[in-house]
Parts: C-alpha cells; sequence; structure tokens
C-alpha cells in the first residue's frame, strides 16, 4: 500500500517549496532571462549605448567559423570527459567494493580529488604536464614522447579532459559505490553458485542493477563537461594552442569579458543552454528507456 503525505494546510506545501523555488528563480530564471534579453541586443563596451537588433548575433554566430568548430571541440571533449569518467569510476568502485582492510582509507582517499576546485585541479595538472620539469612529462619523454601541450592540440585536450575526469571521478566513485553496495548479495551468490564467472556476473546481474545510477551520471557527466570545467580550460589552457580547446563555455567567456562582445556572448549563453537542455530531454525520453528500475 503507497504512503502519502497529506497536509491540513493548503499554503503549508507551498510555504515548504519557496525557498527552493526562490533559489531557482534568482539564479537560474532570473540570469537565464537576462541572457535571452541581452542576446537580441548589441552594446558598446561600457555598457552606455545600446541598440535592439533581432536575431543579428545569432546570424553572426552561425557565419563565425571559430565558433562552429568549438561545437567540435566541445563534442569531443565531452563524450571523452563523460566515457572516461564513468568508466574509471565504475572500475575503483567495483575494486573498492572488495577490499576488506583499509577500506575507509582507501574510499577517503579516492573522494579527496572532489574537494579540489577546478581552476586548482587545472593548474595541478599543467604543473605535472608542463615541460620539462614536470613530473609526468618527464616520464613521457623518458619514454620518447616530446609533450608540449602549449604548440600541440593534441596533448592540450588531452591535458584539459585527464584535468577534468580527475576532478569528477569522485563523485562518480561515490554513486556507484552506494549502487554496488545496494545490490543483494544473495543474486551474485546463487549466481556463483550456478557457475558464472566474476564478469559474466558483473555484465547479467551487476551492471544491470546499476542502470539507474550509471544513468543519472551520465546526465550529471555531460551537464559538467559543458559547464563546469570552465576553470579547468581557463588556468590549463586558455582555449590554446589558437582555439583548440576552446570549449562554447569557455567562448561565451571569451567573447564576452575580453572581446567585449555582449550580444554576441549572450546569444552564445542561451544557444549552450537550449544544447544542454535538448541533450537532458534526449536522454531522458531515450536512453532511460533502457534503465531498469
Amino acid at each position: 500500500m503507497e504512503k502519502r503525505v497529506l497536509f491540513r494546510s493548503a499554503w503549508l506545501p507551498w510555504v515548504l517549496v519557496a525557498p527552493q523555488m526562490l533559489i531557482v528563480l534568482v539564479f537560474f530564471f532570473w540570469p537565464a532571462s537576462q541572457a535571452v534579453y541581452q542576446s537580441v541586443l548589441t552594446e558598446d563596451a561600457f555598457g552606455t549605448s545600446t541598440e535592439f537588433v533581432g536575431l543579428l548575433n545569432f546570424e553572426r554566430l552561425w557565419n563565425d567559423s571559430t565558433y562552429l568548430e568549438s561545437f567540435k571541440t566541445t563534442a569531443l571533449f565531452s563524450v571523452l570527459v563523460a566515457g572516461c569518467g564513468l568508466a574509471i569510476a565504475l572500475l575503483l568502485a567495483v575494486m573498492a567494493n572488495g577490499v576488506i582492510r583499509a577500506a575507509a582509507t582507501y574510499k577517503t582517499l579516492l573522494i579527496w580529488p572532489y574537494a579540489v576546485a577546478p581552476v586548482v585541479a587545472g593548474v595541478l595538472w599543467v604543473f605535472m604536464f608542463s615541460s620539462p620539469m614536470g613530473v609526468i612529462s618527464f616520464a613521457l619523454q623518458s619514454v620518447g614522447v616530446e609533450w608540449n601541450h602549449l604548440l600541440n592540440s593534441n596533448h592540450a585536450m588531452t591535458l584539459i579532459v585527464v584535468a577534468a575526469v580527475w576532478k569528477q571521478i569522485s563523485y562518480n566513485f561515490l554513486f556507484f559505490l552506494a549502487g554496488l553496495q545496494s545490490i543483494p548479495k544473495s543474486l551474485l551468490e546463487a549466481a556463483a553458485i550456478d557457475g558464472a564467472s566474476p564478469t559474466r556476473r558483473f555484465w547479467t546481474i551487476v551492471f544491470p542493477l546499476l542502470s539507474p545510477t550509471t544513468f543519472f551520471l551520465l546526465v550529471i557527466n555531460v551537464i559538467y563537461a559543458f559547464f563546469d570545467t570552465f576553470g579547468i580550460v581557463d588556468a590549463a589552457t586558455q582555449g590554446g594552442p589558437g582555439k583548440d580547446t576552446a570549449i562554447l563555455v569557455y567562448k561565451v567567456y571569451f567573447d564576452g569579458f575580453k572581446a567585449m562582445d555582449i550580444g554576441g556572448s549572450a546569444a552564445q549563453s542561451v544557444v549552450l543552454m537550449v544544447i544542454v537542455v535538448a541533450l537532458t530531454v534526449l536522454q531522458f525520453r531515450f536512453i532511460e528507456k533502457k534503465v531498469n528500475y
């Protein structure tokens, strides 16, 4: 029998929801409406003159080759960050779930990266990859790999992907570990008695039961790759070399605060918001059908 909470007062539920609704209104809907408003205007660098231009800012975007190229950069970056982040976190969660001795220490060490700010994460990995004294750069040079993320676009993309994955991996790890610990041991024991190998047990029992967690983390990681990685890109490569690592969210910042194109930057933020909302809707529309609740 389903349990339901009944409120005697008609206004009490609205009072309880009001603080959260106020936060959403102030920190999402109001900035979003301002971005939409500014996207149809053109302003000078000092904001002293404003002119309504309609969709001209959006038309300029589609005629900008560097902006169109940033779509490809963002797509590649997002796929790598979400895919690698989920795969590595799942592997670590499976390993941590099987640890008996010093399990608390092992799990705590894996959680620490989530407390690091994105900018700090970017600077940290830049130090390790910087030639010639960076630890990772030195190791790569010892095996014959000449690393230079300042000139090589592939190296620069690798750097920001590694930093972004490392920053988010703790978040993914926590949810995967919680999902693994919620799976009934009796199911795995029954499969083991039937002769199923550990690999077969994982793919036929564990992973399907983790599908709700995996789906949730997929949505969160896509949003993370589109929005929350700005600090990493700005600290590590600043969109370089050239514009080869200028993802969409970084280009919004660069055009708005450095190029002082307020209208064009607002138009880019609107396009970025629409893309993320559309991707989220598509994930719920098609991928969620394969989730086993």
